[in-house]
């Protein structure tokens, strides 16, 4: 999400008006909000909208979907009929009030959003988590010397898991993108550059090295979900 008054996206469709008056109505005569959410999310037509004083990415590159920051756009259309605590764990943590099968998901979505969903899933998240992974065994391998050296022998994880620093990726990026060069970075560009290091990853590295990072990550994930439960 990012500041931008000036997008053309900041006119509401209306396949969204739609979305937005089901989720109303729907949670008006008694249907449960986050079922009702998620018929109004699989309604939805806009990859990316300016909404107030902020722009709303929903589609990443096209392909990976965010359907949390869609639920947070939605979810102010309808302030107030949310109980506090589980507006609080839908949008921090991703949780739902009651558990939801992957079936029920897609099946409320719609499949082609839970497409786009799973690779925001894997290009996104994950792809974070492997980064995350990594950099906690260049800390352990750092503390496991008695006589610890300079860390830079080590390598940093963008090295280890890209074969280049971030900074060599941020500039080809940024070229691949049209991106000026900048030392800031939105918080959309840098869920985009995320995604993009996630398909850098998939084209530069072997397969076998690709799907051991990509365990790797999401075990790491795993383990963080299961400290939150």
């Amino acid at each position: 999400m990012t500041q931008d008054s000036t997008n053309p996206c900041s006119v509401t469709s209306v396949g969204d008006s739609e979305a937005v008056q089901h989720l109303k109505q729907a949670i008006a005569s008694g249907k449960p909000w986050h079922i009702a959410l998620l018929e109004a999310i699989g309604l939805w037509s806009w990859p990316e909208e300016s909404h107030g004083e902020y722009h709303y990415c929903y589609l990443i590159d096209g392909e990976a979907f965010d359907w949390l920051l869609l639920a947070q756009r939605l979810c102010q259309e309808v302030d107030g009929l949310i109980p506090e605590q589980e507006l609080i764990d839908l949008l921090f943590f991703g949780r739902l009030p009651e558990e939801l099968s992957e079936d029920g998901f897609k099946r409320l979505i719609g499949a082609a959003k839970y497409h786009a969903y799973l690779n925001y899933f894997y290009g996104v998240i994950v792809e974070k988590f492997v980064l995350l992974a990594v950099e906690e065994e260049i800390c352990k391998e750092y503390q496991s010397h008695i006589f610890p050296r300079d860390r830079g022998d080590i390598g940093d994880s963008y090295q280890r898991v890209y074969g280049a620093s971030r900074g060599v990726l941020l500039r080809k990026f940024r070229r691949d993108k049209g991106y000026p060069e900048s030392d800031a970075m939105t918080l959309g560009q840098l869920q985009e550059f995320t995604y993009w290091l996630f398909k850098y990853r998939i084209a530069n590295c072997d397969k076998p090295r690709v799907a051991s990072d990509t365990k790797k990550g999401l075990d790491y994930f795993k383990r963080q979900q299961a400290r939150k439960v």
